[in-house]
This record gives structure tokens, C-alpha cells and sequence, in this order.
């Protein structure tokens, strides 16, 4: 009997000391969760990597893990994840949850874009659908590339068709007539290569005589420039004074023929009808004594006696 009460007395000790300890650890679990902050993050896209007790980081650093994931109920397009981060880490007003998504198919929440300046991110500030507030979904560097992977794929298949397309056998010939044809113009141009470079010496030759001409007309410049300066002076002196002259001349001229201007107008009224006249006189005859010159060569002097006939002579 005293074996048997043994026994019943450890027996019950033991059991005490289990629920003692399992109490502890909930305890400890509850307290652990007082130092934790839940969020809820929405995403629309796939979440293929993360599962429950991935990683949290935020800006590389780890804060915290996933504690669930699940489709949402109210709505199948989303995805709910539900993170636990620790108490002292800054999510604010401006704070996003990317997927980091490898290779390797391991997949972690990465949280940034937090602003000192902004109010932290709770159900006031923000919708809390799940009773924890929610920080807004955005898409991860390679998750952005896994999600326009079929995009990328497709785009490349068009690109090898149309490729393909322009590689067939007539357009091939049509591109190895353009290599001959360029191969065949690189020959001219090695062959014509010494008249390229004697043109080429005779360029340089003409721009260095160029050269040469131009420096010349740039001292001629300077000389003429140095003699303007020189004697500008005295020749303007001279033309001023010649100019004065011309201008005494030219008032001469004109009180000159203020003088003569009367006697040009007596010549015009009386001298000239006169001489007109006299001149018309002189024409006429002229063309009479014409007239009888000309008659006296064909007639003879018988046209001075007014065409009388004369007797004839008998013996």
C-alpha cells in the first residue's frame, strides 16, 4: 500500500509540475504577444513562397514573421497575410509590404518607405477590415518580373517569329549581295587610296598657301589701317577745302547764269525766228539752183530759153 501511495503522490506531482510548466509557457507566449504589433497586408497577386513563419524585414533589417496567411473571405481576388512585428518598429503613414521573391522559391515580406514625419499607420488612420489595421500591398522588384513573365515570353516569341521572317532564304540572299557589294566598294577604296592621300597632300598644300595669303592681307590690312590713321587727318583737311572750292564754283556757275539768262531769252525770241527764216530761205534756194543745175545737165542751155525752138540752118 505504501508502494502504490508512492506511486499516486509522484504521479500527481508530475502532473502538477506539467500544468505549471504549460501555464508558464502561455504566460510567456501572452507576454511575447503584448510586445508584438499584428498588421494585415491584402495582396491581389500571387504570394507563392511565403507561408506561415517567413521573415519580415523591413529595410533588410528583421522585425518580425508572417503568423498567417489565407484567402480572404469577403473577397477571393485578395490574399490575406497577416504579420506580427515587433512593438518598437516604425510603421507609419507611407509604409508599403513588397514580397522579395528569389529564385530559389524562398519569399520574405519586405516592408519600407516610412516617413519621420508622418502618424503611425492604426485602425484611425487607416481601414482595419480584420480588426488590425492593414498596410497597402506593392509589388517587389522580381516579383514584378515573375508577374510580367508571360508578357516578357510573349513578346519574345513575336520578336523570334518576325526575326525568322526576315531571316528566310530570299531576304538572306538579298543581305549577302549587300556584304559583297560593301566588300567589293571597300576594294575600290583601298585601291583608290594613294589618290586619296596625294588630294589629301594637296589640300594641306592649298590651305597652307591659304594661310600664308591670309596673314599677308592681315598685315596689308594693318598697314593700310596704321597709314589711315596717319594721314587721315591732312587728307580730310584737303577734301574739306577742295569741297569748299567746288562749293565757290558751283555758286559762280550759278550767278553766271542768272547774267546770261536774259540774253538767252532775247536770242530765243527775236535772234532765232530770224535766222530760222533765213535758214528756210537758204533751203529753198538751194533746192533751186539745184533744180537748174540738174536741168542744165540733161537739157542743155536750151532750158534757159523758156523751150523755144530754134530755126534750122540751111546752107
Amino acid at each position: 500500500m505504501e508502494t502504490r501511495a508512492n506511486h499516486i503522490w509522484v504521479g500527481a506531482i508530475t502532473l502538477l509540475l506539467l500544468a505549471a510548466a504549460a501555464m508558464f509557457f502561455v504566460w510567456l507566449a501572452r507576454l511575447g504577444d503584448r510586445d508584438n504589433k499584428e498588421y494585415d497586408i491584402f495582396y491581389e497577386q500571387s504570394v507563392g513562397g511565403v507561408a506561415t513563419g517567413s521573415v519580415v524585414t523591413y529595410s533588410g533589417v528583421p522585425v518580425g514573421q508572417v503568423s498567417a496567411i489565407s484567402i480572404w473571405e469577403r473577397d477571393p481576388e485578395f490574399v490575406k497575410v497577416r504579420i506580427r512585428v515587433n512593438d518598437d518598429t516604425p510603421i507609419l503613414i507611407g509604409t508599403t509590404a513588397s514580397i522579395s521573391a528569389s529564385f530559389t522559391g524562398v519569399s520574405n515580406i519586405s516592408l519600407s518607405g516610412g516617413r519621420s514625419n508622418q502618424p503611425p499607420i492604426t485602425c484611425d488612420t487607416t481601414g482595419c477590415p480584420e480588426g488590425v489595421p492593414v498596410i497597402p500591398p506593392a509589388q517587389g522588384a522580381v516579383g514584378e518580373i515573375l508577374a510580367s513573365a508571360p508578357l516578357l515570353l510573349e513578346r519574345l516569341a513575336t520578336l523570334t517569329d518576325r526575326l525568322t521572317r526576315v531571316l528566310d532564304d530570299e531576304n538572306q540572299d538579298s543581305i549577302a549581295g549587300i556584304l559583297r557589294n560593301t566588300d567589293s566598294i571597300s576594294q575600290e577604296l583601298a585601291a583608290s587610296s594613294p589618290q586619296v592621300q596625294a588630294t589629301l597632300r594637296e589640300l594641306q598644300t592649298t590651305l597652307a598657301q591659304s594661310t600664308e595669303t591670309l596673314a599677308a592681307f592681315e598685315g596689308t590690312l594693318e598697314t593700310t589701317d596704321g597709314l589711315l590713321e596717319a594721314e587721315g587727318p591732312a587728307l580730310a583737311n584737303d577734301l574739306r577745302q577742295t569741297l569748299a572750292s567746288a562749293r565757290q564754283a558751283a555758286q559762280s556757275l550759278q550767278g553766271s547764269l542768272e547774267n546770261v539768262e536774259p540774253l538767252t531769252r532775247q536770242l530765243n525770241e527775236d535772234t532765232l525766228p530770224a535766222a530760222t527764216a533765213t535758214l528756210r530761205d537758204l533751203r529753198q534756194t538751194s533746192q533751186n539752183l539745184r533744180m537748174v543745175t540738174e536741168r542744165l545737165e540733161t537739157e542743155g542751155a536750151g532750158a534757159l530759153l523758156g523751150g523755144q525752138d530754134l530755126p534750122d540752118y540751111e546752107p
